[in-house]
């Protein structure tokens, strides 16, 4: 029974740390380039574009469906960049658990 109470502590405890977690991750912004750095995409850790910077040698009428494809490419270099500050805090979270690999958390 001392065991089952122990557990209980630490996944309260645990509960915890991943609150803190997602909000500290709710907090950072990862930036995202694409056409050797004429576009650029800033979002939050919740995937939200926080801003967009397109250079001024790119917004030329024939050229739009190439800005266009630009700051797509731009915006998915940012989510990566998030998920894998996202990773990177998960692992360090649950260092020592054993949880099984591939296993998805709950953000």
């Amino acid at each position: 029974m001392k065991d089952l109470m122990g557990l209980m502590g630490k996944a309260k405890e645990m509960q915890a740390k991943f609150e803190a977690m997602q909000s500290e991750i709710a907090g950072i912004e990862a930036s995202g380039q694409s056409g050797g750095g004429l576009v650029s995409v800033t979002l939050s850790g919740k995937f939200e574009m926080k801003g967009l910077k397109i250079d001024p040698s790119l917004i030329k009428e024939e050229e739009a469906e190439i800005l266009e494809d630009l700051i797509v490419a731009a915006h998915n270099d940012a989510k990566a960049k998030v998920e894998q500050v996202m990773q990177e805090k998960t692992r360090e979270l649950t260092a020592g658990l054993p949880i099984p690999p591939g296993m998805k958390l709950p953000f």
